[in-house]
């Protein structure tokens, strides 16, 4: 992951770095309401998102030269590497994210609680693009990147990866949820958390699958929610997952089931890279792939 800096970073540092690019974007915002007044309050909220994550892509690079000690601050974060093998992690990816998906429909078109209506138009397909590139890259640079190999760096590999599992899922509306939904809502995005986890140690360092699996299980639930799928009101919300009208499966039993099967299959890397060092981690992906030896890591 990320090379050991000789101090490493300081929680103050840590804890105030997001908020405080989240606060700038927001402010920088403000303007757009008096520029553009028919703009919606949500338009101009999601502006300042996107000026945020510029911020973000701005300032990480100095920020781990400064407090990581990174030389190459991309590839510390997983980004930088060979494009094959980048499209290769990020196949990976997407793949195990339709593998999910593609469960979650057949359960509930079987079970009798959804109808397959197959509805796509140009809209639609938009809008799933860009929450996959849009959310699919962001959340993940975020937390499989940044965070990740801050807590690395302060608490160790083993305790940052159930850490920033449970950020990861607590920093989401989870509370938005009546009652045990909620509950359901919370663990599910815990293990989702650890599911992108272990998709970059299974990519030997490399965000791209983790952005690839990310990606699909966002955009592709839209399309499926919004076009492919006309989902029964009857069903219970802890068996397809909370939200009502806008159904997050990750938090029903069918989610948690299918989230649980890819943790199973990703088990043999949950003790990957405990005992080495990130800056070794960071390069053993392009090795492993371009030297095809022996030790090569087979694709999973």
């Amino acid at each position: 992951m990320a090379p050991l800096a000789a101090n490493g970073p300081k929680w103050p540092g840590t804890l105030l770095y997001v908020p405080v690019l989240y606060g700038l974007g927001w402010l920088g915002a403000r303007p757009c309401a008096l520029l553009f007044p028919h703009w919606r309050p949500d338009q101009v909220d999601l502006a300042g998102l996107v000026l945020s994550l510029a911020l973000l892509l701005i300032s990480l690079p100095i920020r781990l030269r400064r407090v990581w000690g990174a030389e190459h601050p991309w590839q510390g974060l997983g980004l930088a590497m060979p494009i094959h093998l980048a499209a290769k992690a990020w196949l990976r990816g997407a793949l195990k994210g339709l593998f999910l998906l593609a469960l979650v429909v057949l359960v509930l078109v079987l079970a009798g609680q959804a109808r397959w209506l197959g509805e796509l138009n140009t809209a639609l397909l938009l809008n799933a693009i860009a929450l996959m590139l849009g959310v699919g890259f962001a959340e993940e640079l975020l937390f499989r990147g940044w965070l990740w190999g801050e807590l690395e760096l302060e608490l160790g590999p083993n305790r940052a990866l159930w850490l920033q599992a449970a950020i990861f899922a607590l920093l989401h509306p989870w509370y938005r949820a009546p009652g045990l939904e909620a509950i359901g809502l919370l663990g599910g995005l815990t293990l989702l958390g650890l599911a992108l986890a272990l998709q970059r140690r299974a990519d030997d360092g490399a965000l791209w699958g983790s952005i690839g699996l990310h990606g699909w299980l966002v955009g592709g639930w839209f399309l499926a929610q919004k076009g492919l799928l006309q989902i029964s009101p009857a069903a219970p919300g802890w068996w397809v997952g909370p939200g009502g009208a806008d159904i997050n499966p990750i938090g029903g039993l069918i989610g948690w089931i299918g989230l649980g099967l890819l943790l199973w299959v990703r088990r043999r890397w949950w003790p990957r890279h405990l005992s080495q060092k990130p800056e070794t981690a960071e390069l053993s992906l392009v090795i492993s792939e371009d030297n095809n030896g022996p030790g090569a890591n087979p694709p999973t």
